[in-house]
């Protein structure tokens, strides 16, 4: 291992966690942001003995503290008797290797403490291809001018490129060839996901993606929609990898519910890279669900930090990103700002832009399912005449599209109004070519 890193054997190491106020472009409050920053520590299981928020005028770049207050941190993690120093901000490999001969701990910035993170709670192949990237990608960038011990030259041949190539050389070819490896097969996935998608055009069910800030409750609001069991906990990136499954909505329309990873305010690029074959997903659902955690005193500067990454994943040509913010915990708040929000949402819901909802109580699900059904339904209105003996006829109708009005003819004939994709109106063409189908006027 070319950097020092926490050692996973260790059950809980001592730690210190500091937020350097005024370097990041969020505009969330200060401590909110040292809060998040604590929360990331523990869920690496790190026993935080002491936090601090650290106003920073100007950065040193050989330590980004100042002199004065490096040496007050010293005194505090000696005090602590800390083995490690969580930074929440982007160190340089410089400013990293500086802090940590100063404070005699390791020292973890706020990218490395998100890659460890990941590191742990990726299950699928995928998830794992993407954090190593991810990790190599930001390792790569720590071997500069950062560890003596890498100068030192080497002779030999085969693996170690001959006689004279130092080790510092060594390693950073052998991270350049892994990476290379690693976006071949990561390319591989994202061609697999290209032919899912394409599977799924064929029976082509609208999918709707959930977005949101780390620990909002999108896992949760996805259990509640689809029944489904995935990991839903009070915890920071409690979900890495993509999750789908088919839901019915409102009228028997079934639809395809994708959830993801959260996101996160200075969300490393090399992440956002990493995942964007995840992130596809979200650019090409027929809608987003951004998912608020509504009761935290920080929810619109989230809400912003998630925009942000929205703006990063492109959309398909030609097709209109349709977002819809969930306003959740609700059953977090008092009465008064309870009554308060769900107003405002009731407002907004006639638009298409807000509901409220308690994912863990149920309430407001059935608004917002109502919500859905209304912001994916743009297909035209068919007319279908269906003979009292062809039930199967009605049923696949009702499978596979949304039948908004039915009546029986005086001969018995089932008349349907339904809305269909049109790739699954040409399927029914060619199902049931007994069947006439009329546009809507």
């Amino acid at each position: 291992m070319t950097q020092k890193s926490i050692d996973h054997a260790v059950p809980l190491i001592r730690a210190i966690v500091v937020h350097p106020d005024g370097r990041s472009e969020s505009d969330r409050l200060a401590h909110e942001r040292l809060e998040e920053a604590v929360g990331l520590a523990r869920a690496l299981d790190l026993d935080v003995r002491a936090e601090e928020i650290v106003r920073i005028r100007k950065p040193a770049p050989a330590t980004l503290f100042g002199a004065g207050k490096v040496e007050e941190l010293a005194a505090l993690v000696r005090a602590a008797e800390a083995e490690a120093v969580v930074v929440d901000d982007q160190l340089t490999p410089v400013q990293q290797r500086n802090l940590e001969n100063a404070w005699d701990a390791k020292v973890i910035d706020r990218t490395g403490l998100i890659l460890e993170i990941f590191g742990r709670r990726a299950r699928t192949r995928e998830g794992r291809l993407q954090v190593e990237l991810a990790r190599l990608e930001y390792e790569r960038s720590r071997l500069v001018r950062t560890w003596t011990h890498l100068e030192r030259q080497r002779g030999g041949t085969g693996a170690t490129g001959g006689p004279g190539e130092t080790q510092i050389e060594i390693d950073r070819r052998l991270i350049a060839d892994r990476i290379v490896k690693l976006k071949t097969e990561l390319e591989d996935v994202r061609r697999t996901r290209g032919l899912h998608r394409k599977q799924r055009q064929k029976v082509p069910f609208p999918t709707v993606a959930l977005v949101g800030y780390t620990n909002a409750g999108k896992s949760t609001l996805f259990n509640r929609l689809t029944g489904s069991e995935v990991l839903a906990k009070d915890l920071l990136f409690a979900t890495l990898d993509t999750t789908q499954r088919t839901i019915r909505l409102p009228q028997g329309r079934p639809a395809i519910v994708a959830d993801t990873v959260g996101f996160i305010s200075d969300l490393p690029h090399e992440l956002v890279e990493s995942f964007r074959a995840t992130l596809e997903e979200v650019g090409e659902a027929d809608l987003i669900l951004h998912v608020r955690d509504i009761a935290s005193p920080d929810t619109a500067a989230q809400a912003r930090d998630v925009e942000a990454v929205l703006k990063q994943i492109p959309a398909i040509e030609g097709k209109p990103r349709r977002v819809l913010e969930v306003w959740n915990k609700i059953d977090l708040l008092d009465d008064d700002a309870r009554a308060e929000i769900v107003g405002a949402a009731d407002r907004l819901v006639q638009t298409g832009r807000a509901v409220a909802i308690s994912a863990w109580t149920g309430q407001g699900i059935d608004a917002l399912r109502h919500a859905i059904t209304t912001l994916i339904d743009d297909e035209p209105e068919t007319l279908l005449t269906v003979p009292p003996h062809r039930g199967e006829v009605a049923a696949w109708l009702y499978e596979n599209g949304r039948v908004t009005a039915r009546e029986t003819a005086p001969d018995g004939d089932l008349r349907l109004t339904v809305r269909l994709h049109p790739a699954a109106l040409g399927r029914f063409e060619r199902l049931y070519p007994d069947i006439p189908a009329r546009p809507c006027i």
